[in-house]
């Protein structure tokens, strides 16, 4: 797969998800395999009044690159200006959010909102490719609902306005995460477009992410199933060359990556945030293991990374 100057056989990527793909997050999916990672979304209009929680999303480290930032947003001077200010960090892609669901970005026009708006999707698109020589990039959904699925004339138009890949999640707005994405639609959509194509919804297994990649896309794209199981890429990676599973991790080896994630949170958020955010992780460190919902209980008690340490290699 080639983005610009990328060239990737068969990536695996991170998705961009609101508070959950931080700095730190991204450093333990690099190490773990990600070929490519992506900020969290950041409001474009956040950007430019320079608020310091979206400069912080934005920037990023050369050792998550490849990565890509991610802007939502639907005014077109104010995503130029964000693309502007988006280029200073060097970022190896900047990608336009056309598939946030939520209330509060697409009933406002942006996110999948802008899949009721495509003339300015369009023109969104063409004004971000004039902007910056940085691959400019697309993720999206199938459609508004089941009665407006516009991807495929829209993947058509995404390629003609100059974009350099698109990522479709395969659900339409309404459906939000439930029911089946339908990959059937990546074939389809494969055929209309010579830009790379990354598949993304409902890829919690490596058997997903092989099965993903039969439908001809050229990445595929994994977002929840990370967040419980950072392990899947270099799982994934290893399933495609081999057919086999690797042995899942150990209660140490969860352990000790958990501890390192936490620092790194602690690292880049500071102490009782670093700690605080990271609450959403240990279900995912712990899981399988006796005891744990107790433990879970005990740790959200605490703001100090110290006593959290000290829990946790009790348990090894």
């Amino acid at each position: 797969m080639k983005i610009g100057s990328l060239k990737i056989n068969h990536p695996l990527c991170l998705a961009p998800m609101q508070d959950v793909t931080d700095q730190a997050f991204r450093l333990i999916c690099k190490k773990l395999g990600a070929d490519i990672v992506y900020t969290e979304f950041t409001s474009s209009e956040a950007i430019i009044r320079n608020v310091p929680r979206a400069i912080r999303k934005i920037k990023i480290t050369d050792a998550e690159r490849p990565i890509g930032i991610q802007i939502v947003g639907n005014n077109i001077p104010a995503l130029t200006e964000a693309v502007r200010i988006s280029d200073k960090f060097k970022p190896d892609i900047i990608d336009i959010n056309c598939g946030c669901w939520t209330k509060r970005h697409a009933l406002r026009g942006e996110g999948a909102g802008l899949l009721k708006d495509i003339p300015l999707l369009e023109r969104i698109i063409k004004a971000l490719v004039k902007a910056t020589k940085t691959p400019i990039t697309v993720k999206t959904r199938l459609g508004w609902d089941k009665n407006d699925i516009v991807i495929l004339d829209l993947a058509q138009m995404v390629e003609q306005s100059g974009a350099k890949a698109l990522t479709v999640h395969c659900r339409t707005r309404t459906q939000k995460y439930k029911g089946k994405a339908d990959w059937s639609w990546l074939t389809k959509i494969k055929k209309k477009i010579s830009i790379p194509l990354i598949g993304n919804g409902d890829v919690v297994s490596v058997e997903d992410v092989q099965a993903m990649f039969s439908t001809g896309c050229d990445g595929v794209m994994i977002g929840r199933a990370a967040v419980s199981n950072p392990w899947i890429f270099q799982q994934a990676r290893h399933f495609m060359k081999t057919a086999e599973n690797m042995p899942p991790p150990g209660l140490p080896e969860k352990i000790k990556l958990c501890i390192e994630h936490l620092k790194l949170s602690v690292k880049y958020r500071g102490e009782t945030e670093g700690v605080i955010i990271f609450r959403k992780f240990y279900s995912g460190y712990l899981r399988g293991f006796s005891g744990v919902a107790k433990l879970r209980g005990e740790l959200m008690l605490f703001k100090q990374t110290a006593p959290i340490i000290k829990k946790l290699e009790e348990l090894i």
